[in-house]
């Protein structure tokens, strides 16, 4: 059976947005489509799998122990809940039970941010209630001590570009103040790079995105303590339950890893040269000016940040870009501020080539 954009009546897309879940994230390579091939014609006694592939994965990243999950949001629900519950089995199946009170997340407040859903929205199903610390624009690690209670359950720490990045404590910080309290940390780093920056850091729980830069299937990865992580894999019984992975993914995605820390993914350095030519056409097209840009939140990545000046406003060339064909998706995030951004990424030489082609159209 053949499988087409026709079949279905959908639409071709470059994703020039990033590793984002609205377009799927990312490509899966060679070598991963075929670990997911093996598992999609085997069986497996699946809470083997997932034990056995977790102690592979936690001896790659070199920490206690690693459970795969099926997204970074899952993570975050069930490392609440697993924090929250401790092992308890009555608590698993009665996650939201008025019997335990100790269910306090202390999050600083920058970190609340909505990703595509809100982080209190992943905390709250894991049966946690977000306590923000400190404000918008600024949390220290008093900010985060002040507000521990008899109540508090665990520190969350939200690294990403979605947060806000100036006045921040970092993750040591952080770990610092949930550990004098006898609390776990858990850092969300669902598109980070560094698979082991984090544990060294000092936390005890680190949530991945699987299809982010580990280009992986759809997946998420939550390594660290092996009593926390045998606590997450528990909730398998609990709300993980409707959250579960299936057994293709589960080999892919190991796959993903083995293949990531053997062969690393694009540097800035590759990304600056590929966008040099791409910027220098984009600046022939009159009432727009491009450059060359590093991600906000410090990563090894660049983009192309361009600044419309008319005759068209940058929310109408977006829009230009994804009634196209193919349909262009780019980063909107600087659009009332007249600036679009293009991340490369995942885009190729002939697919910029358009890109510049539909940009002349659309101006």
């Amino acid at each position: 059976m053949t499988i087409s954009y026709e079949k279905f009546g959908l639409k071709d897309v470059i994703n020039a947005s990033g590793r984002m879940t609205i377009l799927g994230v990312s490509k899966v390579s060679p070598s991963v489509l075929a670990a997911q091939r093996f598992g999609g014609e085997h069986f497996f006694e699946m809470a083997d799998l997932l034990e056995k592939t977790g102690a592979y994965l936690a001896d790659l990243l070199d920490v206690e122990d690693a459970q795969i999950v099926s997204s970074a949001s899952a993570g975050i629900a069930q490392s609440v809940a697993a924090v929250i519950g401790q092992g308890d089995l009555y608590h698993t199946y009665h996650p939201y039970t008025s019997r335990v009170t100790r269910r306090e997340i202390l999050l600083p407040k920058g970190h609340n941010v909505d990703y595509g859903t809100a982080v209190e929205v992943m905390v709250e199903m894991g049966g946690g209630r977000v306590v923000e610390a400190g404000y918008a624009n600024m949390c220290t690690s008093e900010h985060i001590e002040m507000m521990v209670t008899a109540n508090t359950a665990a520190v969350l720490y939200i690294k990403s570009h979605h947060t806000v990045q100036k006045s921040m404590l970092t993750v040591k910080e952080a770990a610092a103040v949930a550990h004098r309290h006898g609390l776990p940390l858990i850092v969300d780093a669902a598109a980070e790079e560094d698979l082991f920056k984090y544990i060294r850091e000092g936390a005890d729980l680190v949530i991945y995105s699987g299809a982010k830069a580990i280009e992986g299937p759809s997946a998420g990865l939550v390594i660290g303590k092996k009593e926390l992580i045998s606590w997450v894999r528990l909730q398998g019984k609990g709300i993980g339950r409707g959250m579960k992975i299936g057994k293709d993914n589960i080999l892919g995605f190991t796959q993903a890893v083995e293949d990531y820390l053997a062969n690393g993914s694009e540097s800035g350095a590759a990304m600056q040269k590929r966008l040099v030519p791409f910027v220098a056409a984009i600046n022939e097209i009159s009432g727009l000016q491009a450059t060359i840009v590093q991600d906000g939140a410090g990563r090894d990545i660049y983009r192309a940040s361009v600044k419309v000046s008319g005759p068209k406003t940058a929310k109408e060339v977006i829009q230009g870009l994804k009634l196209g064909n193919p349909a262009v998706y780019t980063r909107e995030y600087q659009a009332n501020n007249g600036i679009i951004e293009f991340d490369v990424r995942s885009v190729n030489e002939n697919e910029l080539q358009k890109i510049v082609n539909q940009l002349k159209e659309i101006i």
